[in-house]
């Protein structure tokens, strides 16, 4: 009911570090990873830059960000192991002694705990995090971020993507609000006199499955082919099809789910197009009208992109905001107009509002909830290209797009998306980047608005490539 009901505007959590907490998280990680994820190891590349980084700043050369690939909420769980295992680990090898413990403090969004719990607000808080409202100007909280990237007692961390898109091998858009925190530091550092150099450092995070799970992935195809209504006359050649092909080959397997997969990606789509145009009158302008590419990927990455963009305008329509920007942009509008239906400015003092006025609130949240349900459903296909799995059809990117599309019906036929199906036992590899010097630009940056722009427009192009170079 939390969504559904009007309430006062959402609070600040003020970052409050508390090293006991710290320590008792790092030695409970191990535990808490077997039990709450599928993680079994985590492994790293070039963990030697990290370390040397760590010990620049520790001795007051340089304040920096970790800038980290986001592909799933395990990544900081991964993270956490990173920095209190690995990092210490490798620091010892090279007789680098570090004043303990090895951590960050975290950028994240004030969303988490709406739908992760409030204990994990209280967990991030109390690990020196400090929140973000997505999508509006929270200065409240650039204030607070920005203050400790240049005087917090651990370096920054940030996901430059702002979210999760659910894909190993592909980067989001970047958000600028990470270049742009880089420069106000060089700037905050400079103004107080202070020499530190400020960097960012592009870290990669990707998953891979301990043992391929084809069987899991052909139980999750079948299952979501049963609840979107594929017939069962198909579903039974396609069966047979995967028995006789992994008496054959591999290769045969691996081609046998894929046209299943596609079958279930044109299937969908159907559903969802007819959905739209009946029930919400939209009109679908598929590939800018001209006729759909021959190629059948092409064809179903032309008919989602034109999907999404009318489901997010059933959004935007309601809360009168025009469709301007990517789509992430435009679904973290969409994201705080809901938001500002919700957390009230008028409802701060909620005892004084008589059974009427919570009523029509609570009518108001309800409507603005269910809006913001089809933001959801966006959200999840930002990323996808249409064409991942054909490009290397390894088990980890068929899972990967399977959970996708099992969100999204879930997401239709439960409501429910915190309880995704495991797969199998994986394991994570962090990629240490080549650090980035922001101190460089600065002089560009403050030369005027215009340079301060461009500057910060290189500084997160470079960035992208940067990651997308460490997968």
């Amino acid at each position: 009911m939390f969504m559904y009901q009007a309430q006062p505007p959402l609070e600040f959590i003020a970052p409050k570090y508390n090293p006991q907490f710290l320590r008792l998280t790092h030695l409970l990680l191990p535990l808490w990873m077997r039990a709450q994820t599928s993680l079994t190891k985590v492994e790293a590349e070039n963990v030697e830059t990290l370390v040397d980084l760590y010990s620049q700043f520790q001795a007051g050369k340089i304040r920096f960000m970790l800038a980290f690939r986001h592909p799933k909420t395990d990544d900081p769980i991964a993270l956490g192991y990173l920095f209190s295992r690995i990092v210490p680990e490798v620091a010892r090898h090279k007789g680098i002694k570090f004043t303990a413990p090895v951590h960050a403090h975290c950028i994240y969004d004030r969303g988490i705990p709406l739908w992760a719990g409030a204990h994990m607000g209280w967990i991030l808080q109390y690990l020196g995090g400090t929140p973000i409202q997505r999508g509006k100007a929270d200065w409240t909280g650039l204030r607070s971020a920005r203050d400790l990237f240049a005087n917090g007692a651990f370096p920054m961390a940030a996901a430059p993507e702002g979210a999760t898109n659910g894909l190993s091998e592909i980067v989001s858009p970047l958000e600028p609000g990470i270049s742009q925190m880089a420069f106000w530091c060089a700037e905050d550092l400079q103004k107080a006199g202070r020499t530190e150099q400020v960097v960012i450092l592009p870290v990669g995070i990707k998953y891979s499955y301990v043992t391929e799970p084809w069987d899991a992935i052909n139980d999750l195809l079948t299952e979501l082919e049963v609840k979107s209504g594929l017939k069962s006359e198909e579903l039974g050649v396609r069966s047979e099809e995967l028995t006789s092909s992994t008496q054959h080959s591999a290769l045969s397997t691996q081609h046998s789910l894929y046209s299943r997969l596609l079958r279930l990606a044109e299937h969908l789509l159907s559903i969802m197009e007819n959905f739209y145009t009946k029930f919400y009158h939209c009109k679908l302008s598929t590939n800018g009208g001209a006729e759909l590419p021959s190629d059948k990927n092409e064809a179903i990455a032309a008919r989602l992109r034109a999907l999404l963009d009318v489901i997010l305008q059933v959004a935007e329509d309601f809360f009168k905001l025009q469709p301007k920007g990517s789509l992430n942009d435009r679904c973290r509008r969409v994201e705080q107009a809901g938001w500002n239906c919700i957390f009230r400015e008028d409802f701060k003092d909620i005892k004084t509002l008589s059974v009427v006025e919570k009523g029509l609130g609570n009518r108001a949240a309800l409507e603005a909830n269910m809006r913001m349900w089809h933001m959801r459903v966006v959200e999840s296909f930002v990323a996808v290209t249409g064409s991942y799995v054909r490009e290397n059809p390894t088990p980890e990117r068929f899972a990967e797009t399977l959970l996708i599309l099992w969100e999204m019906v879930t997401r239709i036929t439960e409501g429910n998306t915190s309880r995704r199906p495991n797969l199998g036992k994986q394991k994570a590899n962090i990629i240490i980047g080549t650090p980035i010097s922001v101190s460089d630009r600065y002089s560009e940056y403050k030369e005027s608005r215009s340079g301060a722009r461009l500057a910060v427009a290189d500084l997160t192009k470079e960035l992208q490539v940067s990651l997308e170079k460490l997968i």
